[in-house]
Formats: C-alpha cells, structure tokens, sequence
C-alpha cells in the first residue's frame, strides 16, 4: 500500500496523531497538469493535509480544503471525501512562478477555506488567511482560531512523495489539570518540531515514531488506503446542461458549432454533446449518447 494514513495514540495523555504517505494518489493528481516544482509541492502538501483532515471528522461526505491569493498561485484545491477518495487542482501563473519560492512569495494576501459538505446534515465552513510561512503554520493557525482542539500539522512534497504528520488534543481523559494537559502538549509538540523534512519524505511511519517518541508510550493502528479517484461523469456534466434550460442549452449548442463539449478541469477529461444528446436530455432519455459513440 503506497497511499494511506495511520493513525497513533499517546496512551498516558489525551493526544492523538496521524501519518500520511502519499505516492500513486500524488502522482495522479501531477499527471494531469505541467505543475512547476514549487507549485508541485505546495500541491502535495495540500493533499497531505486533507487527507489528514478527513481522518479527524466523523461524517459522510465531501471536505474541501481550497486557498485563493493573489499571486503566482490564484488558486489550490483539493477534495477528500469520507470515503478517502482524493483529487485536486492548481492554477498559477507560469511567468511569475520562480525556483525555491515559498508559500508566502507565491500565495500573497492569501486565504485558507476548509469546507466540510455531509451528504446529510449542514454545511460548515471556515476561513482563515494563510499568514504561515508554511502552510502546515497557516493551517495550525486556523485550528488556533477556530476555538477547536488545539492541531498541529508538520507537511513535506517533493513531486514524487507527500508526506504528513498531525498531533492533535483529545477532550479531558487521562489528564484533568489542565496545566498537565498544557504541558503534556508543549512536550509533543516540541518533538514534533524537531522532524527534519527529509525524515518525514523519507522514514516509515515506525521508524518517525520512534525517532521523536521513543520515551513515550505510543500505539499505532492499522493503516486506512487512500486512493485518486476524479468525480466527474458523463451524468454530471449532463445534469449540468439540464440546469440550464432547453433554450439555454440549444443557444450553447449553436455557439459551439454544434457540439457542446465540457472538461473537468481536474482530470482532464471531456464530456460532448451533440444535437442528439442535448434533445435526448431534454425528453427524460438520459444522459447515455444516442449516437453511435459515446463520448
């Protein structure tokens, strides 16, 4: 299994953690597009960090962790749903993309939403500026901000692997003073910090473990698979159409020549739809092409 995340407990205090390996998934989600390094990493790190994210939420559905600036990099988005199925996208301006540059030069006035969409049950939603120097900082922050259980994320790429660690606090258990629970997460999290980038790209998830809390009493579980996997289909893009309107559709279908043709902009691929397929739509005959090529 070369994607996954496992999670670990801290049996004499009220911290858990999770680890995260990413490769195939990783590498998918490259493919699609001629990512730059420096945009190729802070990709992965996003997935990393969802991917970690969605271990600490109990629901059914779609979370969505999507940072907007005004720089080289507009935009960065990656979807993990509960069933950890992941994908994502950046858009960035080539021209000003420049080697070694880091979140601050490439994201500036930059803000963080993490978006959690249940299949049943309300929406939420949460906003925070990417004022990190990293975006394992910015995201560390927003937990800081949110009056949630305190989080911290450490988070490496490097355009073949992506790599994470989160410590997160528990509710009161094993420690009620909360000067102990204060203290006991300082001490974690302080290790934490001295994980060397190379260390988290490049060691199993024992040997990390081991390496930052050997003097601890830490249980590891069993790893969960991640894999990519795009949402698009036919169907959707089909209901798309149909969202629009029969008149609405047909006056599209006439200005693209005839052949109505939509991309999913994170997996690349196209859907079309000919006079056929848009009059199929419309009489309740599916989305399936009538023709004798479906697209």
């Amino acid at each position: 299994m070369s994607d996954f995340t496992q999670r670990f407990l801290f049996d004499d205090t009220d911290v858990r953690g999770e680890l995260v390996s990413l490769g195939e998934s990783y590498a998918h989600v490259l493919a699609k597009h001629p990512y730059p390094e420096p945009v190729a990493q802070l990709l992965g790190e996003m997935l990393a960090a969802a991917s970690l994210l969605v271990g600490t939420l109990k629901f059914d559905g779609l979370l969505v962790l999507q940072a907007r600036s005004s720089g080289a990099i507009p935009l960065l988005m990656i979807e993990c749903s509960s069933d950890r199925e992941v994908r994502g996208i950046a858009r960035y301006h080539a021209s000003q993309v420049t080697p070694d540059a880091g979140l601050r030069e490439l994201m500036p006035e930059g803000v963080l939403t993490l978006t959690v969409d249940p299949k049943q049950g309300q929406r939420y939603q949460g906003i925070v500026a990417l004022e990190g120097a990293t975006l394992a900082e910015s995201l560390s922050a927003y937990f800081d901000n949110s009056q949630q259980l305190p989080t911290r994320f450490w988070l490496n790429a490097d355009g073949r692997n992506a790599r994470g660690m989160l410590l997160q606090a528990l509710p009161a258990d094993r420690l009620k003073d909360p000067e102990a629970r204060q203290a006991s997460w300082q001490h974690l999290t302080t290790l934490g910090d001295t994980l060397t980038a190379e260390e988290l790209i490049g060691l199993d998830n024992e040997t990390v473990l081991h390496r930052l809390y050997h003097e601890e009493t830490v249980r590891l579980f069993e790893p969960m698979p991640i894999h990519f996997r795009c949402s698009c289909s036919r169907q959707r893009s089909a209901n798309a159409l149909i969202s629009l309107g029969q008149a609405d559709a047909e006056a599209l279908l006439e200005e693209s020549g005839g052949t109505v043709v939509i991309d999913c902009q994170f997996c690349n691929q196209r859907y079309s739809f000919d006079a056929a397929d848009i009059a199929q739509l419309f009489v309740g005959g599916g989305s399936a092409a009538p023709s004798e090529t479906l697209h």
